[in-house]
Formats: structure tokens, sequence, C-alpha cells
């Protein structure tokens, strides 16, 4: 991220705006970093709310991956009650 004092943003507004499309910006004053400018789709990515684990999981691009486990077919031990 590129950091931007407030007097240059201003002067350069089109040329941030461009870089935000591309990767968030840093506005900063007095040497506080205080705004991010971003595009709007990494935004609206922030903002939207969380998937479910199923929902995460449904839309998994490994989610039709064929995985066959194979069972583990060594003795087990004797476990008294």
């Amino acid at each position: 991220m590129e950091i931007w004092q407030t007097q240059e943003a201003k002067a350069k507004l089109t040329e941030l705006m461009n870089k935000a499309k591309i990767r968030p910006q840093i506005i900063s004053r007095r040497g506080i970093n205080e705004i991010v400018m971003m595009n709007i789709k990494d935004y609206e990515k922030l903002c939207n709310k969380k998937e479910d684990i199923v929902s995460f999981f449904k839309n998994s691009p490994l989610n039709n991956l064929e995985i066959e486990f194979e069972r583990d077919k060594s003795p087990t031990r004797d476990i008294e009650f």
C-alpha cells in the first residue's frame, strides 16, 4: 500500500483513485494513517456477511474433488471397562 499525505492526495486525486482501483491506498494526516481508499469490489467483499461453514464448503472449488480414504487396518488395542 502506498501512503499519501492529505495535500498530495487532494492535488493528485485522479492518480490516487486510479491507483486505488489496483490496490488500497492510505491517506495520512499529520503523519497518522487515517483513511484507506480502495476499489468498490474489494470494499463490498469486506462488508458482505460472512458465509456459514456449510455454504463455505459447498462453494469450495474442492467440493467435487473425489477423495478416497483408506481405513487403517492395524489391530486395535483392548480397552477394559
